[in-house]
């Protein structure tokens, strides 16, 4: 698949990973595997992934995403963005590794962390913070 359909199933993921679990769902193989390297989680099947996406302890309209890059190469998508689970109150970083077979995931790994505020002496350095 090239780049510009990767990028579109991804918009749409992100579309409706908070809002519709069944429909952001089409973006994976029946067999696929979502694992957090950090807390050892690994979801084997697409319908554990609806399971757990299903289940999860916050409402679909307190989830936000905020994109910051996405890089494409052949069969691997990688993914840096924030989320917040609360409105956009506080933000954590994540980074999305994707692993594709032909038009759909066959590999997820997701890895989050919380932000932290530059030292005063690196604050020449310091980014922007995106607008939301």
């Amino acid at each position: 698949m090239d780049e510009s359909a990767l990028r579109q199933k991804l918009e749409r993921f992100f579309e409706y990973a908070g809002a519709d679990v069944d429909r952001a769902e089409e973006l994976y193989h029946e067999d696929a595997v979502l694992e957090f390297p950090q807390s050892g989680e690994r979801f084997e099947g697409r319908a554990a992934f609806t399971e757990w996406r299903s289940k999860y302890p916050v409402e679909r309209a307190d989830l936000r995403y905020r994109i910051r890059r996405v890089t494409v190469r052949e069969d691997f998508t990688a993914v840096e963005m924030t989320a917040s689970y609360d409105r956009g109150a506080n933000w954590v970083h994540g980074v999305q590794l994707l692993d594709w077979r032909g038009d759909k995931v066959a590999r997820e790994r997701i890895y989050v962390a919380d932000g932290w505020e530059a030292p005063e002496w690196r604050a020449p350095w310091r980014s922007p913070t995106p607008a939301e």
